[in-house]
């Protein structure tokens, strides 16, 4: 099919974009940086502990700095104040609990879970909102129910439940161990006989704004190991997810209904998406990602059941995919609406990946796929979508797949610089492309050949658009 035609300036306007949105993610970091020193410069402390505690891991001090250089105690709260044993045995619920409820009502406080302990919880519903902004120190391990019927009837499918909190902060070296195994071999996607039904997420944050969350480990997550719903500006960091590649639904970031979210220097190694963006979300940057296994970095799926979803200016700079069944994917169901629009996938690097680069508007994951839609009457547009310094191996000889809905075709596609064999000693990796609209700039391989060259004329300023954006 052919391309849009040169006067068409859908690939320059979404580059423009895209220079201004970056922009709007360094001042978001830059507020996220001062509303952290401006929220830990509290002069109260309910508990003035000394600013040394063993309880907290090695670079982390529950002190702030005050304007005139001396330090300030926060209110640090233990769980072990409130009970909780740390074996690994006993039951610590009630315990956290306590603790938040003190921690929420109380001025600069802190949240301790020390290290070298390992907490037994059932569902913890942390719930806001709180006297100020809260800092959850996560210094030891909290280790799920080994039964799926104790954490069956858990508010929001969550075992552990975050929401309605303005200034949150979740860190501090520890690990999320949410014992899995028993859940996924109750799935029916392990066993067909299995009535279908979800699994706890283990870490879910709902309507939370200003949040970080940095430095943790999930562990084998029943489901998804972390959910952000209905929160704005996020910034998650150094975050590790862990589970085998036959671990079903185990999502390790997934972001719905959610704006403004950074996720940087981050691994995922999972049965699913390492990281997967549903509607209603918008402003999302990925950066340094390490993936695999699992299936890919995924925008969607959008438009099930007809519904009309939306996500806008999503970026991926800087990721490395090694054995997942997906690199980078759009996925949409046939009969959807609403819109996928301002992708970059930029500076990634595919190592034996099924499928590195795919756009598939035919998208069926249900357990029965004659409910599957195949005759479109409408379709999830897609449009301004770029892939720049893409290269690698694909485990499959098909290493791009554009798979474009007829009634609503893909448009304003833009690939640069990309490089992609087939790992079988053999360069002839393949390209399937229907109705897709767009162009290429640069050395492309394998060929995509219903995109025509950028026009010379439009081609300068895109490529500076692109090195500024």
């Amino acid at each position: 099919m052919a391309g849009l035609a040169s006067t068409d300036p859908g690939i320059l306007t979404f580059l423009f974009h895209v220079t201004a949105f970056r922009r709007r993610m360094m001042m978001m970091m830059m507020v996220i940086i001062i509303t952290t020193a401006m929220c830990s410069s509290s002069s109260e402390a309910a508990r003035p502990w000394p600013c040394e505690f063993e309880g907290f891991q090695d670079g982390f001090s529950p002190c702030s700095s005050d304007s005139d250089g001396s330090w300030t105690p926060f209110n640090v709260v233990n769980v072990d104040w409130h009970g909780a044993k740390g074996d690994g045995v006993t039951d610590d619920t009630q315990a956290f609990m306590d603790a938040w409820n003190e921690t929420c009502s109380s001025e600069s406080s802190v949240l301790m879970i020390p290290v070298n302990k390992t907490y037994l919880v059932n569902h913890l519903e942390l719930r806001g909102p709180c006297a100020s902004s809260v800092v959850v120190e996560v210094a030891g391990t909290l280790l799920a129910p080994s039964e799926p019927s104790a954490l069956n009837n858990s508010h929001g499918n969550a075992w552990i439940l975050f929401s309605y909190i303005n200034g949150l902060t979740v860190e501090g070296g520890g690990t999320l161990d949410g014992r899995g195994q028993q859940w996924w071999d109750l799935s029916c996607k392990r066993n067909k006989s299995n009535k279908c039904k979800d699994a706890p997420t283990t870490l879910r944050f709902s309507y939370v704004t200003n949040l970080k969350v940095s430095d943790l480990m999930s562990r084998d997550s029943p489901q998804v190991h972390l959910i952000f719903s209905n929160c704005y500006g996020v910034d998650v960091a150094n975050v590790q997810v862990q589970a085998p590649e036959d671990s079903p639904n185990t999502d390790g970031i997934h972001i719905a209904a959610t704006q403004n979210v950074l996720v940087r220097n981050s691994s995922m190694g999972t049965g699913d998406d390492c990281v997967s963006i549903v509607s209603g979300s918008a402003d999302i940057r990925l950066e340094n990602i390490t993936c695999g296994p699992g299936h890919g970095i995924s925008v969607g799926s959008l438009g099930k059941g007809g519904s009309n979803d939306f996500v806008s200016v999503v970026v991926v700079d800087g990721a490395v995919l090694t054995g997942t069944a997906n690199g980078v994917r759009i996925k949409t169901w046939a009969d959807g609406a609403g819109a996928a629009v301002g992708m970059i996938f930029e500076n990634i690097q595919m190592i034996n990946v099924s499928h590195p680069i795919i756009i598939d508007q035919r998208y069926c994951d249900s357990a029965s796929p004659s409910s599957c839609h195949t005759n479109e009457t409408s379709a999830v547009r897609i449009s301004q979508v770029y892939y720049r310094n893409i290269r690698g191996t694909s485990a499959t000889k098909q290493a791009i797949k554009l798979q474009c809905s007829q009634v609503s075709p893909c448009t304003n596609l833009l690939f640069e610089d990309v490089d992609l064999v087939w790992d079988m000693g053999s360069a002839n990796s393949t390209t399937f492309c229907e109705n897709a609209q767009g162009f290429l700039m640069g050395s492309v391989f394998p060929y995509v050949d219903c995109l025509p060259p950028l026009p010379e004329a439009d081609e300068g300023n895109a490529a500076r658009l692109a090195r500024y954006s």
